[in-house]
């Protein structure tokens, strides 16, 4: 990402973080396994330990340096067995020496845009930026910075924790066009028809939350749309097949545009937002417009409100289609399952094709003479 650097600080970048030595691993090693540190130290790295210093102080800054790189790997488990009281005994050692087999196999992980700040930014800087309305590094991305003091508007962001952030996004340029794609695209009053969606990698479905075990799935699909094409390609008759296709549309760009999140990432919770969101789509400018073709630039998802017998339909044809795709074990989990509408009910017994009194005593003496 190109960005200027703040006034008052500038970006720096760190050193990548690196596991100990094999000297310092087996000093440490030896402590675990009952050495004073003393004796540790001066068996395996003597040389470290600076005139007058402390022996425990050096393999504390060991313990320290492993603790940051499994921190560095999103290893919290491991952070914490290297920062938290430590244990003698053989059994003890053995842990170390498997944790730190583990974190050299653990590869540098990636930000993706849609991860929240507090994943990879310190819980100070987390915490303000939260406090702003900016959860995710998409919405971040787009702050950081489009002048000198961009961080001026950000209460509690001052120059120091807004260095941080540069510095991070200066180490992952990559974020920038991939955030601007899930957050501006498509942008306001320009969501796509079916034919014409583009789905951001990161929110295409092929990582999606409740996605099944690959191996166990019957469709070819690597991502939710094909999924879904699949699901509507079931349905011959094309008015079904039309029907069908607008509320899958609209759901999925609900789910990109509104929410950030894959369609097999959605949760009953979002399903819930979603009904509230058919009753009054919003903005309007993005979501509702005149009936016209599907490829005119005036084209929206909606022409107004949904009533809540429309409402109630809509439901049942994404929970249908869900359905479907956990029978295809394409998603674990169908987030309509139970989501019901107000206003509605049941249709009721259609009486119109009934027997009256008179048929019905027929039928009885037919079917007691058939005994």
């Amino acid at each position: 990402m190109e960005t200027r650097q703040s006034a008052a600080k500038p970006v720096q970048e760190e050193p990548p973080l690196e596991l100990p030595d094999a000297a310092a691993l087996s000093a440490l090693r030896a402590w675990h396994e009952g050495l004073s540190s003393r004796e540790a130290v001066a068996r395996f790295i003597p040389e470290r330990r600076p005139a007058g210093g402390s022996s425990r102080a050096v393999i504390g800054h060991i313990r320290r340096q492993l603790a940051a790189f499994a921190a560095s790997r999103q290893r919290e488990d491991l952070v914490r067995l290297f920062t938290g009281t430590a244990r003698k005994g053989a059994a003890a050692a053995r842990a170390v020496a498997q944790a730190v087999e583990a974190l050299r196999s653990t590869p540098m992980p990636h930000p993706l845009i849609g991860d929240d700040v507090g994943r990879w930014l310190p819980p100070r800087v987390a915490k303000v930026l939260r406090k702003a309305g900016i959860r995710t590094l998409a919405e971040l991305t787009l702050r950081v910075p489009r002048h000198r003091r961009w961080w001026s508007g950000i209460v509690g962001l001052g120059p120091a924790m807004a260095s941080k952030i540069e510095g991070f996004f200066a180490a992952h340029p990559q974020l920038t066009e991939r955030a601007r794609a899930l957050v501006a695209v498509p942008p306001q009053g320009d969501v796509r028809s079916w034919e014409h969606i583009i789905v951001p990698a990161e929110v295409d479905g092929s990582q999606g939350t409740f996605r099944a075990p690959r191996a166990s799935c019957s469709l070819r699909a690597d991502n939710d749309y094909e999924a879904v094409q699949s699901w509507l390609s079931l349905h011959e008759a094309p008015a079904t097949q039309r029907a069908y296709r607008k509320e899958a549309e609209r759901l999925l760009l609900w789910a990109i545009v509104e929410r950030s999140v894959a369609l097999s990432s959605l949760t009953t919770e979002d399903a819930v937002a979603y009904r509230a969101f058919l009753r009054r789509p919003a903005p309007r400018s993005r979501w509702i417009g005149p009936a016209t073709a599907r490829s005119s630039p005036l084209w929206r998802p909606f022409t107004g409100s949904l009533s809540p017998r429309s409402t109630a339909y809509a439901l049942s044809v994404l929970s249908a289609m869900f359905r479907w795709l956990i029978d295809k074990r394409y998603v674990l989990a169908n987030p309509f399952a139970g989501i019901r509408v107000r206003g509605t009910r049941a249709a009721g017994m259609d009486t119109t094709r009934g027997l009256s009194g008179a048929e019905w005593n027929l039928v009885r003496t037919v079917a007691d003479g058939l005994e």
